[in-house]
């Protein structure tokens, strides 16, 4: 398997944890209030006390899985990007790998959170109160934020315009989705934009994916997607 075709795999495997994440939120998790910025605590405890691995399924799903997914795409595409643009390539690989990293981070404080959370079942104010208290750093790694996603997945579009790596349509939804990445810094429109990013990235990831999986053109004139 070559790298390109990895990366491919990759991009689908990261489309596939969005939309996994995306379809547990507005189901299962729904009334535990996750997606809303309304959660709530007490909720959130007796789940975890009633299904803890239910919790950490998910969490591994959207956060380890996806980061390591993404760190075999990023150097995919950095590879991709440095055949006419070495230097914007090096940049976007800076940029992917720190957020995969944010990722993976996030990823273990969350499960780590739901497992102490369970030890203190029997107390149920105490888990509440370890449990936000750690979903706090989660959120502030990456879960409630996408800062870092946002920046790499519109730096990697531009740079894959410019290189030729990606076409007009695959870069165009990329940088849509990464600025409203960058848009959830602000408080009052970090769902709205949280959301629009989420879903840009999953048709992104699919777009970029596919085209990696297709095999370089032979005209280096062509684009992909």
């Amino acid at each position: 398997m070559t790298l390109r075709s990895a990366g491919g795999l990759a991009a689908l495997t990261c489309a596939a944890t969005y939309l996994v994440g995306f379809a547990l939120l507005v189901t299962l998790f729904a009334p535990l209030g996750f997606g809303t910025g309304d959660i709530d605590p007490a909720a959130v405890v007796a789940f975890i006390a009633e299904r803890p691995g239910t919790l950490i399924a998910w969490n591994t799903t959207i956060y380890i899985v996806n980061a390591l997914a993404l760190a075999v795409l990023v150097v995919a595409l950095r590879q991709e990007i440095a055949r006419a643009r070495p230097d914007a390539a090096a940049l976007t690989n800076a940029i992917g790998l720190i957020w995969a990293t944010l990722v993976l981070g996030a990823g273990m404080i969350a499960n780590v959170s739901v497992e102490r959370t369970h030890a203190l079942a029997a107390d149920p104010e105490a888990a509440a109160a370890l449990w936000q208290t750690l979903h706090a750093v989660e959120l502030g790694l990456g879960g409630g934020n996408e800062i870092a996603g946002g920046a790499w997945i519109l730096a990697v579009s531009l740079a894959g315009l410019a290189s030729g790596s990606l076409g007009r349509i695959t870069a165009g939804i990329g940088a849509l989705s990464g600025f409203a990445g960058l848009v959830t810094i602000l408080p009052p429109l970090g769902d709205i934009a949280g959301a629009i990013f989420g879903l840009g990235a999953i048709a992104w990831f699919i777009a970029v994916g596919i085209a990696l999986l297709r095999g370089r053109p032979t005209d280096p004139a062509k684009r992909i997607a």
